[in-house]
């Protein structure tokens, strides 16, 4: 039960005190649900650690879509959530044969709680509308829900703490395909420290669904010469729709 787990992890707490900071503990229960056991250090007393709280919360693989949301809107599993305005959840079509995943939100998007509504936002819809989609005809999502500091790339253990959330939502909504914008994003999702160039030059697999990659909406407006290749990414995109679909742009 909880008392017992409890008694098993609290050494873990231990061992993270001399950071001076709280910590978050998921555990899988047999049963399905996940515990979360929370300290809460003493500002006043450096290094303390309360004894842990234990919430019960629903499991995140078999959450619904509501569900999932509205965790997400609470979430308190790393650093990202003290600084946050909003968090980011996602935006387009739940049942979108297709899904778009960038790295995380910027400084428009934690102002608005949507993602790509920027400079690069609406340059992606330019991209989208070039191959005969809009907005509700796709899903489109980040790695992280809320927006590092000063836009800086996502930290190892904010990925490892929110990638769960990403995988439910991909695995919900079933694409036919997930076009990953930028290195950022491809790498994190294919656990490879590959370059861009190389993980364009082919057709990859995240669990079972195909994976394409492509440049970021932001960097094709720091680099115009990119946006050639980038719409050869985008004819690849709408041909692997196409066959899966027996639609056709108009």
């Amino acid at each position: 039960g909880a008392d017992g787990i409890r008694g098993d992890v609290i050494k873990y707490f231990h061992r993270r005190i001399d950071s001076g900071t709280g910590v978050i503990y998921p555990v899988d229960l047999a049963s399905g649900d996940e515990i979360l056991l929370r300290t809460s250090p003493e500002e006043e007393s450096p290094g303390h650690v309360e004894d842990p709280v234990v919430t019960k919360t629903k499991k995140i693989s078999s959450m619904d879509m509501e569900a999932l949301s509205e965790a997400v809107s609470c979430c308190r599993r790393c650093a990202l959530s003290e600084s946050r305005t909003n968090t980011v959840f996602g935006d387009g079509n739940p049942k979108a044969r297709i899904v778009f995943v960038g790295e995380a939100p910027g400084r428009d998007e934690d102002l608005q709680g949507v993602p790509f509504v920027g400079r690069a936002g609406k340059l992606l819809d330019k991209m989208l509308a070039a191959v005969g989609f809009s907005r509700e005809d796709v899903y489109i999502a980040n790695l992280l829900k809320c927006r590092p500091p000063n836009n800086r790339d996502p930290l190892e253990e904010e990925v490892m703490e929110c990638e769960a959330y990403l995988e439910r939502q991909i695995e919900l909504i079933d694409p036919i395909v997930i076009c990953a914008l930028g290195r950022v994003a491809a790498q994190n999702l294919l656990k490879t420290r590959a370059s861009l160039k190389a993980m364009r030059e082919g057709i990859h697999y995240y669990n079972d669904t195909r994976l394409i990659i492509t440049y970021h909406p932001a960097a094709l407006l720091r680099n115009p010469n990119w946006k050639r290749p980038a719409w050869e990414d985008l004819k690849l995109l709408r041909k692997m729709y196409d066959e899966e679909t027996g639609e056709a742009a108009d």
